[in-house]
């Protein structure tokens, strides 16, 4: 069996997603799909409601076959503390990802996918997806599957947002894929589309890419698929 390719960008706003954009072509040339990991709010007073070309940017993207995934709600509002879901309760979780949920909704980019800032979500926050309809949490060390009670365990190699943006940490994290590749296991990479505006980080990431596609890795999408066999993402 033939291991997977999943590459995830974040931080897309109004000042970034060009670089995403940039990103997302030379994938298509490699028909690699990209997971967009979305959050309603950002620092410096981001709204994604108020953007309408990243808006439409992510619509077209995701009808091209990309994923969206929802990345926390407001980030900037815990900047201060942990990431936003790493030690939340039950109950503010729900209230956090309903509100999200809302205006995800609302800017037609609704998805049943989330993945926590930093990749890190509390029990309480694990609890509360399928409360908030979702069903499949893409965590730091594994792939889960909230409505049948599965998970795929496999690390996520990244570069920003809670991850090294050094020489050293690319070089490490190309080696890491290609060898997950070669042991047909599943290569989650993961950048931030500020670092994508960076040469050594974008140079990085494609190695990587390549490396595993070399390996036979099939590239993919955080995803979740019903019971009817019907993609919704």
């Amino acid at each position: 069996m033939s291991g997977r390719l999943i590459v995830s960008v974040s931080g897309i706003k109004n000042d970034t997603y060009e670089h995403a954009a940039e990103f997302a072509r030379i994938l298509d040339g490699r028909g690699v799909p990209l997971s967009l990991l979305v959050a309603p709010r950002l620092k410096d007073k981001y709204r994604l409601a108020a953007d309408a070309p990243t808006q439409e940017w992510l619509r077209a993207r995701r009808d091209g076959g990309d994923a969206i995934v929802l990345h926390g709600y407001d980030q900037a509002a815990t900047k201060r503390r942990r990431s936003e879901f790493s030690a939340l309760p039950r109950h503010e979780a729900r209230l956090r990802l309903m509100a999200a949920d809302r205006v995800m909704e609302q800017t037609g980019l609704r998805t049943r996918v989330f993945a926590a800032p930093r990749w890190i979500a509390s029990p309480g926050a694990v609890e509360a997806l399928p409360d908030a309809g979702f069903r499949t949490l893409a965590a730091l060390n594994g792939i889960h599957d909230l409505d049948r009670d599965g998970v795929v365990r496999a690390r996520v190699w990244g570069i920003g947002e809670g991850f090294k943006a050094e020489p050293w940490w690319f070089k490490a994290l190309v080696l890491g894929a290609g060898r997950t590749a070669r042991r047909d296991g599943v290569v989650r990479l993961a950048i931030s589309a500020k670092q994508l505006g960076r040469p050594g980080p974008r140079q990085a990431i494609l190695d990587a890419i390549d490396l595993s596609l070399h390996h036979g890795a099939e590239a993919g999408v955080y995803e979740w698929t019903p019971r009817t066999k019907s993609r919704v993402a």
